[in-house]
């Protein structure tokens, strides 16, 4: 039966819509100003704050890296190698997969003091080491997630379950972007899989959807799905196309009052626009030599590895995937994105099956970003982006000092690993108003945190400050909340000894 159109408003109107239209339709208004091209709208003013950073380029290695193979240098770990662990670190502990009494599993790789500052840094990072004295090294965080899902969640979104919006969903809607041809919000990923948590990690939750991430691709086809027009269709035709559609969303949005009808509106605009502006950003033939050479980069660069069932077993050390995906990250904040998210699957260390182990595998997926990472940093200082760019990185956890025992109770080569480990772990930042050092540390086989602890919280409470967002007051309402990133309480604090 049809219904007329007030009928249809009638049906489709919903508790959240009423609201946004009441009062004059200033819900509605709201959202228009919203998509503008600084974020927020002028009442925005309210949370935003000096900013030490214009973008963040956030590097999450996928799985958790080992901070005892990277930087946590325990020598008094290797005097307990083989030996059972203390009943202090079972009793009342749950483990991901660790089961009965494991054997302790001290440094498996070398360490040496690099840099003015004298950092402990692996044999496995001769990059980063090398451009050590630009980094601050975080010892000291913590998480109370131990399963990769629940952790990445509460690291990017700012809670362990789903549907809720991702850092860079934040950001982009607290400031918006500085090119109104590209997307606010990048994400490139590596490694052959998404992270555990999904496309949910660069989702945008209850924020309008314009501000959710856009995943570029780097296996040679269109760097965006969908992005190209068929064959056969002119530009002319698509702005005609586009422009009967905007009518159409105009209509309905006047009568209906859905505000995602106006994200809507706006994200189409915002793809035809990019169908000029992303194929030449993500271009990286126009690189000179020396540059791809500093990154290790090789444009059209397709890895089997991003293809396969298992890509762990195909890793290669020269992989270029993660190196290109830091070239890009670097054309992408050069030209205005606010936020670009790499994610880099192949982390997990267990030592259970074949291509996850520590003493193996690890020293591969070092080998693909170490080179890239290091000529990030310095190709941003060289380029005077490196003060005004955010860089992060780090996992969603940390890894345990006893080796994981669920499957091989006793060490083989090819099959080293450790479990989650929670309670304490290494992450690093740098650039964007960061004082380069060390923060925080471990007891001395790195179990437990021995001062300066920083919690989840702390580091989203503190990348919000930096890149001019006051974490305490930046909020979106949804059902009956001033909802925020760093949560409701206020255990979230700037950690202020880092900055410069």
């Amino acid at each position: 039966m049809d219904l007329s159109i007030n009928m249809q408003k009638a049906h489709a109107q919903t508790r959240r819509h009423f609201f946004g239209q009441a009062g004059m339709g200033f819900g509605a208004i709201a959202l228009q100003q919203l998509m503008a091209k600084n974020g927020l709208a002028a009442d925005g003013e309210a949370f935003r704050i000096p900013a030490k950073a214009k973008s963040i380029i956030y590097l999450h290695m996928a799985g958790s890296p080992s901070q005892l193979e990277l930087f946590e240098n325990k020598p008094a770990l290797t005097k307990f190698h083989g030996k059972d662990c203390p009943k202090e670190y079972l009793e009342g502990k749950r483990f991901a997969f660790i089961k009965g009494t494991p054997k302790m599993l001290g440094p498996v790789f070398d360490y040496k003091q690099h840099g003015e500052s004298g950092q402990w840094v692996s044999e496995l990072l001769p990059g980063l080491s090398s451009i050590i004295d630009d980094v601050c090294i975080i010892r000291s965080m913590h998480t109370d997630q131990f399963n990769h899902s629940p952790a990445q969640l509460l690291l990017h979104t700012g809670n362990p379950l789903l549907g809720y919006p991702s850092m860079g969903s934040w950001v982009t809607y607290g400031l918006g972007s500085e090119n109104e041809n590209l997307p606010g919000f990048v994400v490139l990923a590596s490694g052959g899989k998404t992270p555990s948590a999904g496309k949910s990690l660069w989702g945008s939750g209850f924020l309008p959807t314009l501000y959710q991430g856009v995943q570029c691709r780097t296996d040679g086809g269109d760097p965006i799905l969908y992005l190209s027009d068929p064959k056969g269709l002119s530009r002319k035709a698509r702005r005609k196309t586009l422009d009967a559609l905007k009518d159409l969303n105009e209509y309905q949005h006047r009568h209906v009052g859905d505000p995602e009808t106006l994200t809507r509106i706006s994200q189409y605009e915002l793809a035809f626009r990019m169908q000029v502006s992303v194929p030449g950003v993500m271009d990286l033939s126009k690189e000179p030599e020396h540059i791809l050479k500093l990154y290790g980069a090789r444009p059209g660069h397709v890895s089997k590895a991003e293809s396969a069932a298992d890509p762990r077993r195909l890793y290669k050390g020269n992989d270029a995937t993660f190196a290109n995906n830091c070239l890009l990250a670097r054309r992408l904040v050069e030209n205005g994105v606010r936020f670009v998210q790499l994610y880099d699957w192949g982390w997990d260390h267990h030592g259970s099956s074949l291509g996850e182990s520590i003493d193996e595998t690890l020293p591969i997926k070092c080998q693909q970003v170490d080179r890239a990472i290091a000529g990030l940093i310095t190709d941003l200082k060289q380029r005077g982006l490196f003060e005004q760019t955010l860089i992060v990185w780090g996992g969603e956890f940390g890894r345990t000092p006893m080796m994981q025992n669920n499957v091989n109770s006793v060490l083989k080569k090819g099959f080293y690993g450790r479990d989650h480990h929670p309670h304490a772990f290494t992450m690093w930042m740098a650039g964007g108003g960061i004082k380069p050092g060390a923060y925080g540390s471990t007891d001395d086989i790195g179990y437990y945190i021995a001062e300066n602890p920083v919690g989840i919280r702390d580091l989203q409470t503190t990348i919000l400050h930096q890149i001019g967002l006051n974490p305490h007051r930046f909020n979106f309402p949804y059902q009956g909340l001033n909802q925020r990133l760093i949560g409701p309480t206020e255990e979230g604090k700037v950690i202020k000894a880092i900055l410069s």
